[in-house]
């Protein structure tokens, strides 16, 4: 198998482009890194399509070295023939490889290896040539060994059709002409287990074609059978099947052996082949399901990661709770905690007037600009105190609900522990609530991305799929917004390209015994940052108060000469970038003859240079400032002042299969189904809608008994953005 030409077919991208991905990743370097320093080589491939080819170049190398270990074991068996080689040659999956190998494999004590140490094989054979002169008693009376357990001519035919119904269950191109029609025909079954949970109601009852069965309803049903809720079945009209395997192994001959024959495929059938692709079916619809789930998820967490800081505001973090009382944390602009205290306005204590004095003096003492309200436990009754205590003292201050998954599991975690060890668990809490508003990035790459809270089942994923998803999601953002050296933690750090945690360690703590880096450069002076980690990881971390201009933006070190010769060619000097005033660069290139012109001179390629422009133009800008900021709120509303046709703004919180899940400013969160985002048809709602769009929207209805509010962006003008 040629895998980079597979690989450019696959990708629908060129040969050269893949054969230069794999050489960059195979020598060690990073996606991030190959993705923004290496667009040269590699034709712009972005940081999507580099995890994906690498994703396909493990799988495709694994199915490589399978076909050889199995050619090597078929060939030690001394049954290799030629078919089998070029099968094995051409065959592109695994599960292929695996159907041609299970004849070969090692199995365990069967009817059919009973049958074979009986001495039945060459009986088997014989009835499967279905010879019309066929005499069967005849035939049979030959392989009675009674001291074998073969005694009459019964047990011989048995054994025979045994041997038979093996055969047809291992047979390769047989298996996949039936998996395919299962795909086709197959239905998936639900009914009542031996715990029934209302949870699983509209799964009582239930039926669906597996070629239509939608990801998240599979993986409901995985669940309730996981849970005794369910009993699941794959359902089939046999006749079809029986049919396709007749054709395979029945021959016109009118053979008395066609009788046995035919008995023999029902029996491999239904008792062996049947059941195995049954359990590749399901597996495979788990599978597409957990791949589909994982992609949404990656993409909420994507959107959530990348949402803008709400920076240069003093913040108060507040985590709601009853009985313990709300842990309340006040941090500056830079998330250094100011101040924490408890007060207790929510019940049993209800201490309301107390919990409000004290608020109000810590918002006047530290001139906190905005509240950053937990959405967990008490947060409803939370909100309406501090919208009320906003209200009536007429504060200059707004709030946010802020979501606080995960916001436990980092303040119990060593690393909460690390950072704030004069702190009690809940106290983090605190902490993390404000510091995700005023850096979701900074602040969310503490916690373990399942723990996060978006999208649906993820605790159900396969770990290490989920983990490497997540992990590379986690990487992207990191590193397309670059990290400040001198104020980035080592959980942070340890997301750049080239940088793990032990590394990460080593940068804070020569930060602290050394203080702020003043260059790039210094990096190198960190305890086991070698060279190659310096060139992987250089450009994606920032020194925004560096002496040189250059140490601010995402220019490599290694192209600062570059940019230097295109600053003087361009009559401009390292301090006019500093200042901003270079903003005719991109005219004065042009007038240089453009931009492949100006690229041959600086003995670059045009994609390097004008990512080295981009950068000048904005040094230490942070992408995500260009996207909407979040709704602040300085009031509250109920559930029940929600009537039908009125419009609200809102955030998106969760897109999921069927819709997505909006705040409004009540304590619940609205849905907009699938069918209400807008007039077209979508297949998916991220083909219109992401985790953080700010949407207009129009109440459908609001079931107070229930709790849920059912939302319509139909005929609702929508905010530009």
């Amino acid at each position: 198998m040629n895998i980079v030409a597979t690989l450019a077919k696959e990708l629908s991208v060129k040969e050269t482009q893949v054969k230069a991905a794999v050489e960059l990743i195979d020598a060690g370097n990073t996606i991030p890194f190959i993705a923004r320093y290496r667009k040269e080589a590699t034709g712009a491939l972005d940081d999507t399509q580099l995890r994906a080819l690498n994703d396909r170049l493990t799988y495709l190398r694994s199915l490589a070295q399978r076909k050889e270990e199995v050619l090597s074991t078929i060939e030690a068996q001394e049954k290799l023939t030629e078919p089998l080689r070029c099968a094995l040659e051409k065959a592109i999956t695994l599960a292929e490889v695996e159907d041609i190998y299970r004849p070969f494999r090692p199995k365990r004590k069967t009817r059919a290896s009973t049958a074979r140490e009986q001495g039945l094989e060459p009986l088997a054979q014989a009835l499967l040539l279905q010879e019309p002169a066929f005499i069967l008693q005849q035939a049979a009376l030959q392989y009675l060994v009674p001291e074998k357990g073969v005694e009459t001519v019964e047990q011989a035919l048995q054994g025979a059709m045994d041997i038979i119904a093996e055969e047809i269950a291992d047979h390769a191109a047989l298996r996949r002409e039936l998996r395919g029609m299962l795909w086709k025909r197959a239905v998936i079954s639900s009914s009542p287990g031996e715990t029934p949970n209302p949870v699983y109601q509209m799964y009582q009852e239930y039926r669906e074609a597996v070629c239509k069965i939608a990801p998240h309803r599979v993986l409901a049903l995985d669940r309730g059978q996981r849970e005794g809720a369910l009993k699941v079945s794959i359902e089939i009209e046999v006749e079809p099947f029986l049919s396709k395997i007749n054709s395979f192994f029945l021959k016109p001959t009118g053979s008395a052996a066609c009788f046995y024959v035919e008995k023999a495929c029902a029996d491999g059938f239904s008792r062996l082949l049947f059941p195995s692709l049954e359990r590749e079916l399901r597996a495979q619809l788990t599978e597409n399901a957990c791949r589909q789930a994982i992609g949404v998820f990656s993409q909420n967490l994507h959107h959530l990661l990348m949402q803008p800081p709400v920076g240069g505001m003093v913040t108060m973090g507040f985590d709601p709770a009853y009985r313990t009382g709300c842990k309340i944390a006040v941090v500056d602009p830079t998330g250094k905690v100011l101040d924490t205290t408890v007060v207790y306005p929510t019940p049993p204590q209800n201490k309301t007037e107390q919990a409000r004095q004290t608020l109000a003096a810590l918002i006047q003492k530290h001139k906190v600009q905005v509240i950053a309200i937990g959405n967990g436990t008490a947060s409803r009754e939370s909100e309406q105190f501090v919208a009320a205590m906003i209200r009536e003292l007429a504060l200059p201050v707004s709030y946010v609900i802020v979501s606080e998954a995960g916001a436990s599991v980092y303040s119990a975690s060593k690393l909460g522990a690390e950072e704030f060890p004069q702190f009690d668990v809940s106290l983090r809490s605190a902490v993390s609530i404000a510091r995700r508003l005023q850096d979701p990035l900074a602040e969310l790459v503490k916690i373990d991305p399942k723990a996060i809270g978006v999208g649906q089942y993820q605790h159900d994923m396969p770990a290490r799929e989920m983990d490497n998803a997540l992990g590379g999601v986690v990487e992207n953002c990191v590193n397309s917004v670059g990290v400040d050296l001198n104020t980035a933690s080592s959980s942070l750090l340890s997301y750049v390209a080239g940088i793990n945690s032990s590394t990460a360690k080593n940068i804070v703590a020569y930060r602290e015994e050394n203080g702020p880096f003043g260059s790039r450069g210094q990096l190198l002076k960190v305890p086991r940052l070698g060279k190659k980690a310096f060139e992987q990881c250089a450009g994606f971390l920032r020194i925004p108060q560096g002496v040189h201009v250059l140490d601010r933006t995402g220019v490599h070190p290694e192209s600062y000469p570059h940019a230097e010769k295109l600053l003087s060619l361009c009559g401009y000097t390292l301090e006019d970038a500093a200042k901003g005033a270079i903003g005719e660069i991109k005219a004065r290139c042009q007038a240089l003859g453009g931009v492949e012109q100006v690229a041959r001179q600086l003995e670059i390629g045009p994609l390097t240079l004008s990512d080295i422009i981009d950068e000048l133009l904005k040094p230490g800008r942070d992408p995500r400032d260009q996207l909407p900021k979040p709704l602040l709120r300085t009031d509250v509303m109920e559930l029940t002042h929600l009537i039908p046709g009125m419009e609200l703004t809102g955030t998106v919180r969760n897109v999921i299969d069927f819709g997505v899940f909006v705040d409004i400013g009540v304590h619940e969160d609205g849905l907009v189904h699938i069918s209400q985002i807008c007039d077209k048809y979508i297949k998916h709602p991220s083909q219109v809608l992401k985790v953080g769009d700010i949407v207009r929207v129009k109440v459908l209805e609001a079931d107070q008994k229930r709790k849920r509010i059912s939302l319509t962006m139909k005929n609702v003008p929508q905010p530009q953005v």
